[in-house]
C-alpha cells in the first residue's frame, strides 16, 4: 500500500519491446526526461539533468503500448517507482524502473486519434462501441470511470457524437506567454 506513485514527461529512447510470459505480457520501454531550466545569464532555456527509466507495461495496456507508441515519441507515464537491482562480476547494479497504470502521448508536442479496444456497454445497443478486444473474446468488463453503461447523449460514445469538429490545419498558434 506504500506505493510510490509518479507521473514522467519525456521521451520514448527505445522501440517498446512486448514478451508472454506465463504471468501474462509485458511491454517495455526506456524513456528520458530531460529538466529545462532559464538561465539568466545566457537569457535562454538549457537542459539540465536527464533522469532516464525503464517502463514496464503489463497485459493490455502493453499490448495498446506497442501498438501506439514509437522510440521518440513525446509521452507521459504514470505508475509505481520501484527499483531493479541485479548482481554482476562489478558488483550490485540498480535503475529505476516504473510499472506503468497509464501512458499517454504528450498533446502539448502534437495531436494523437484515440481508438477504444474494449467494448462499452451502453443502455442502447445501437450506440454500443466495440473494438479489437471484441474479435479476440474479451471486452465486459466496461470502461474504468463508468459505472458499467454508458448512456448515449449523456456520455461521449463515440465518432458519431464529436462534441466539436476541428480540422488541424484550421487551428491557430496560442501565444506563447497567454
Amino acid at each position: 500500500m506504500n506505493d510510490t506513485i509518479v507521473t514522467v514527461v519525456g521521451n520514448v529512447v527505445d522501440s517498446p519491446r512486448r514478451v508472454r510470459l506465463d504471468t501474462g505480457s509485458v511491454t517495455n520501454f526506456r524513456m528520458a526526461s530531460t529538466a529545462r531550466r532559464f538561465d539568466t545569464k545566457s537569457q535562454e532555456f538549457v537542459d539540465s539533468g536527464t533522469f532516464w527509466v525503464d517502463i514496464e507495461c503489463w497485459n493490455d495496456l502493453g499490448a495498446n503500448v506497442s501498438s501506439s507508441v514509437s522510440k521518440g515519441d513525446p509521452v507521459i507515464v504514470q505508475g509505481a517507482l520501484t527499483t531493479h537491482s541485479w548482481e554482476t562480476e562489478n558488483g550490485k547494479r540498480s535503475n529505476p524502473r516504473i510499472k506503468a497504470q497509464a501512458v499517454g502521448p504528450n498533446l502539448a508536442r502534437g495531436s494523437a486519434e484515440f481508438r477504444r479496444t474494449r467494448t462499452l456497454r451502453t443502455t442502447d445497443p445501437a450506440t454500443e462501441v466495440s473494438g479489437p478486444a471484441d474479435e479476440q473474446g474479451g471486452g465486459d468488463e466496461g470502461f474504468a470511470g463508468f459505472p458499467g453503461h454508458l448512456v448515449a447523449g449523456e456520455h461521449y460514445v463515440g465518432a458519431d457524437d464529436v462534441l466539436e469538429g476541428v480540422a488541424v490545419e484550421d487551428r491557430e498558434p496560442e501565444p506563447a506567454n497567454a
